[in-house]
């Protein structure tokens, strides 16, 4: 499968080449709902190796809570592409909201959602947390 996207301005452009969909979730974290100004951020967790970037981004490190992630960003619009994070080691969390075709993608898991907004209601048989799951949990639920 082969999914494509770019920045707001076109200046950055995403490719991922994958052998099937790459699992999407939704994060309900503070830090997801201030970095996308939205109730939450739709993220598709991806090998690193099957997200290609072209354009030149702007980069933002960081640290939280022991990890680190280092954001992938256009430098004129500032639209994020994508992070990569020591959570999650040779992995690409590429923003959704980017790629073409986004609005017919599910998420097949929530994340953090004690800190959904009460307005969000979630589907019935779709893996959820209150927090972030362990690793074992996350991965089942992403490759059901």
């Amino acid at each position: 499968m082969r999914f494509t996207g770019h920045c707001r301005c076109g200046q950055l452009a995403l490719e991922i080449e994958a052998a099937a969909r790459p699992p999407l979730y939704a994060c309900h974290c503070l830090n997801c709902q201030r970095w996308s100004g939205s109730a939450f951020g739709l993220h598709m967790l991806c090998v690193a190796s099957a997200v290609q970037l072209t354009g030149e981004p702007s980069t933002y490190t960081h640290e939280h809570e022991g990890q680190t992630s280092t954001q992938y960003a256009c430098g004129v619009c500032h639209t994020r592409m994508f992070n990569e994070t020591t959570a999650a080691p040779g992995m690409r969390v590429v923003r959704a909201g980017v790629l073409e075709g986004a609005a017919h993608l599910t998420p097949v898991a929530h994340i953090w959602t004690r800190r959904k907004q009460q307005w969000v209601t979630l589907p019935d048989g779709v893996a959820q947390w209150q927090e972030t799951p362990t690793a074992e949990a996350f991965a089942a639920a992403l490759m059901g």
